[in-house]
């Protein structure tokens, strides 16, 4: 090679890396901006994957709260412009605010039963007064919050995800019933009709359309949904929408100066450490994805930001904010890892938060289509709680962890005055199922699987999910020790404890899983799960 050569070699190829102007290798990376004809239609993208998710916190805070339609207009602009300044935020960041990773913001649903809650019991003041103490906490707690992780396993994160999920499924069917009366309590079946059409709208988009499109498929429901009920008289009010402004500042403190009262600010603590264990995962998530791992540092930077956002939010009439998970999939998807397609969603949601009367459009969508969107959009988010369980090792104490808490949790939503005889700083903790079911799991988690019992279960066989419940007997399956049960051939236990010749325990127990996984007609068994409690 000449010198000529090398010179080129290791002066501009070897800066590539670092300057981004030449080569391959930061063309796609984080901190590469893409040119404008490509950032516009991919931050867009991003904000029509979490539009719908986005904007039906504020639909169901407001409606369980009473308010008029143009209160609920005022609130989907408030929480899209904050949406926008917190994702601003978190993606380019400044000083010790943003992870600068390619996240987009959003109300986080973990909050909305203890918001209503509060909101009953106090007003919507003491709510934002809340929402700004949680967020202040979450700003002091960042540095420190990998310390308290360890109260948080997947055994207790996903269990509180589950609850969300089936919390809100109770806002969904409300959605339904819109239009019910005394003389006919179930609700109109043209209502149903068109929460079952909206709902097969998307299950067809998810099946058929292409991936892109998929991405959006809930957005879609809601579109075409509301476009089939514009042909039904009743069905569709867009009548505030000619009186809305197509400009105007989102107020701070529009409904008031805000409130604390100790108790509600403890709910609302909760529902905190809930959001940055949500945020911590996604954060994570999205750095294995660029191929940008987190540090500590940049978890504590990323977690302030959503502190930020949330007291940002409290101020201007919202809620806790916290990482879309959805985003981090269609950074996946896309396979574009720039922090700026994010920093470009974020602007364009500061943009509708100023637009009134795209609030007020969405507004007026039906509320029998938000019911079929409800169902699949709440229904995905317990289904992500049950992807988190998924790592679990469910011996007899998890199953029993998962089960007390989401049983605790669903009492008040299937009972709502259940608690009407207790104390007032009582209901604003339990009459949330969610911060209830946090409560729960985190208590049973350190009772059942402190380091005592860990230790005590060390030498205990791997019993599979499905049959952890069966308890005894289902130790007489995989037990190398067991003589047997009559449904597994004795001389087949006393080989799966031997077939691997000096093995160890943990070996002896995966082989005798295999002949659990024979008997269940499958091809191969899997490996035992890791002990969430670690």
């Amino acid at each position: 090679m000449t010198k000529t050569d090398d010179t080129a070699t290791t002066g501009k190829a070897a800066r590539s890396p670092r300057t981004g102007r030449t080569g391959r290798t930061m063309e796609n990376s984080v901190d590469a901006v893409p040119p404008l004809g490509r950032l516009f239609p991919l931050g867009l993208q991003h904000v029509l994957a979490m539009y719908a998710g986005a904007v039906a916190v504020p639909l169901i805070v407001g409606g369980a709260l009473g308010f008029s339609p143009e209160e609920l207009a005022f609130l989907i602009s408030a929480d899209l412009f904050v949406a926008g300044l917190a994702t601003i935020v978190q993606s380019i960041g400044f000083w010790r605010f943003g992870v600068r990773l390619p996240l987009m913001q959003g109300v986080t649903f973990a909050a909305v039963g203890p918001m209503i809650a509060i909101g009953q019991q106090h007003g919507v003041q003491t709510v934002f007064g809340a929402v700004i103490a949680c967020g202040v906490f979450m700003i002091l707690i960042a540095p420190f919050f990998s310390q308290l992780l360890r109260f948080f396993p997947p055994i207790v994160t996903g269990t509180v995800i589950l609850i969300i999920g089936l919390s809100l499924m109770r806002v969904a069917a409300g959605w339904i019933m819109t239009g019910a009366t005394e003389e006919h309590p179930g609700a109109p079946p043209i209502n149903v009709a068109f929460a079952m059409g909206t709902l097969l709208v998307i299950v067809l988009i998810e099946r058929f359309a292409p991936p892109a499109l998929q991405r959006v498929s809930v957005l879609l429901g809601l579109v075409i949904g509301t476009i089939a009920a514009l042909f039904v008289p009743g069905m569709v009010d867009w009548s505030h929408v000619a009186d809305a402004q197509w400009f105007a500042i989102v107020t701070p403190f529009y409904f008031g100066l805000p409130q604390f009262e100790i108790f509600s600010i403890l709910s609302m603590l909760v529902v905190g450490i809930v959001i940055m264990t949500e945020t911590t995962g996604d954060m994570i998530a999205v750095g294995e994805i660029v191929e940008k791992p987190v540090t500590r540092r940049q978890l504590a930077d990323g977690l302030r930001a959503d502190g930020l956002g949330t007291v940002v939010g409290g101020i201007f009439n919202t809620f806790p904010y916290t990482a879309f998970a959805q985003n981090v999939g269609l950074v996946s998807l896309t396979g574009v890892r720039s922090r700026f397609v994010a920093t470009m969603a974020g602007a364009i949601l500061v943009v509708l938060g100023l637009i009134p009367a795209v609030a007020a459009v969405v507004e007026g969508v039906p509320r029998a289509v938000l019911g079929g969107a409800g169902i699949a959009l709440f229904g995905m988010v317990a289904a992500s709680g049950i992807r988190t369980l998924t790592k679990v090792r469910f011996n007899n104490k998890n199953v029993l962890i998962v089960a007390i808490s989401v049983g605790i949790a669903l009492l008040p939503t299937v009972t709502p005055t259940i608690y009407e005889e207790f104390p007032t700083w009582f209901q604003l903790i339990f009459d949330s199922g969610i911060s209830a079911g946090a409560i729960v799991a985190i208590l049973l988690n350190l009772l059942l699987n402190s380091e005592e019992m860990r230790a005590a279960r060390a030498a205990d066989p791997h019993i599979d999910a499905s049959d952890a419940v069966r308890g005894p007997a289902a130790v007489a399956l995989v037990h190398p020790d067991a003589e047997g049960t009559g449904l597994i051939p004795t001389q087949l236990l006393e080989g799966a404890g031997t077939d691997a010749g000096e093995a160890d325990d943990s070996a002896a127990t995966d082989d005798v899983a295999v002949i659990v996984g024979a008997e269940a007609g499958t091809d191969a068994a899997e490996p035992a799960a890791p002990d969430d409690t670690k």
